[in-house]
């Protein structure tokens, strides 16, 4: 089995501002998603990321805050699961509570390394 990297972006998360219940609800969803993720097995790991960071440029290594991506290039979050493959990663994909407000899935298989 392979392991597959979901990076999360965009979203109108605005749509649910102003209803906390809607809130809670969109947040159960992910909770309802990862949980049968990891009861079937498929995932290993994965967290929401903070909006702040800092990004590290070049051979001179600048540092700046950031990332200040706009909000639909902004990452959200990550999970790492297992697939047999890009078909059945995508067929997870498509589950995720993010897709409902026009966020986006980002799927990339990581690579073994030989060491």
């Amino acid at each position: 089995m392979k392991e597959f990297l979901f990076i999360f972006r965009g979203g109108d998360a605005g749509a649910l501002q102003g209803s906390p219940e809607a809130m809670q609800q969109h947040t159960q969803k992910w909770i309802n998603w990862m949980q049968k993720l990891a009861a079937d097995g498929k995932m290993i790991g994965g967290q929401p990321l903070s909006t702040d960071g800092k990004v590290l440029t070049g051979k001179n290594k600048k540092i700046t805050d950031g990332p200040y991506a706009e909000g639909k290039e902004l990452i959200g979050g990550y999970l790492l699961v297992h697939a047999d493959n890009y078909d059945e990663a995508v067929e997870i994909s498509k589950d995720c509570p993010g897709l409902e407000l026009d966020g986006s899935v980002e799927i990339r298989q990581i690579q073994e390394i030989q060491m």
